[in-house]
């Protein structure tokens, strides 16, 4: 089993920056581990932002293609943790920010939220206009 706890959400203007953590315990990664994280907004359905790869010395990153240059995720491997830098943001980025964690999964499912096994409990992200 394994434990996710996120950090770093807050309110920013439009076009300014926020980074989010998450912290993973609890579980050995395997085979094609990766950890991600996803977004919610009112009234829409949760949705992919990005992906990274979590055996050690591998570290392939897999971006929604529509925040490709904004966001930028990373981890810590001694740490456990991984970032999501994310700058310029506007307020269509507004939501809960989720961290994701599983085992196996498939490059083509990297973004899709039940291919993940490990939920945090989300980290909210105001951002005005």
């Amino acid at each position: 089993q394994a434990q996710l706890v996120e950090s770093g959400g807050g309110s920013v203007q439009a076009g300014g920056s926020l980074r989010v953590s998450c912290v993973a315990s609890g579980s050995t990664f395997r085979t094609n581990s990766y950890m991600a994280w996803f977004r919610q907004a009112p009234g829409k359905e949760r949705e992919g932002v990005a992906a990274i790869q979590t055996e050690p010395h591998r570290s392939l990153t897999y971006y929604d293609d529509s925040l490709k240059g904004r966001f930028t995720i990373s981890r810590d491997g001694s740490k456990n943790t991984v970032h999501l830098e994310m700058n310029n943001l506007k307020p269509g980025d507004a939501g809960v920010y989720y961290c994701a964690a599983g085992n196996a999964v498939w490059r083509s499912r990297l973004l899709v939220a039940d291919a993940y096994t490990y939920w945090g409990q989300g980290t909210r992200v105001t951002v005005s206009s």
